[in-house]
């Protein structure tokens, strides 16, 4: 009994390795034409407010066709500080030019070049699971 029990843990320890996935290359093997689903973006509506405390600004247009990827940012061509002074779009604040630890880069620092990881545009759509969530500002505001 226990030598056909080993024997079946053995063929089942065989299947599971061949499927499990591959894993090899690292970062520069991934792919990185994965583009994000859009629904109905907001169109150009300015500032849109916070509703929290610390809560990375919402992004107030579309940001369709652009990429923000390990090799390229599209962001950083117009919220960048010398072309925010011509597009008139918001500047990279100084918290995006350092590390954890308080160094200042002469560049965006590696931790902040990802924008969309915080930074979200909006759009209409219902959501999946309704809510009642109230802003923090609002009730603040109200009391």
């Amino acid at each position: 009994m226990r030598k056909y029990l080993a024997l079946i843990l053995a063929a089942l320890t065989g299947f599971a390795a061949a499927e499990a996935p591959k894993l090899s290359g690292g970062i520069d093997a991934t792919t990185e034409s994965i583009a994000p689903g859009f629904h109905n973006p907001k169109k150009d509506t300015g500032n849109i407010p916070t509703t929290f405390p610390f809560q990375p600004p919402l992004v107030p247009h579309s940001i369709r066709g652009l990429q923000v990827s390990k090799n390229v940012n599209h962001c950083l061509g117009c919220h960048a500080i010398e072309p925010s002074k011509t597009t008139g779009a918001t500047r990279l604040p100084a918290s995006h030019f350092m590390d954890r630890n308080g160094k200042v880069y002469e560049n965006e620092s590696p931790r902040r070049y990802f924008c969309l990881q915080c930074h979200v545009q909006q759009t209409d759509v219902n959501p999946i699971i309704q809510n009642k969530f109230e802003s923090v500002r609002g009730y603040v505001e109200n009391k």
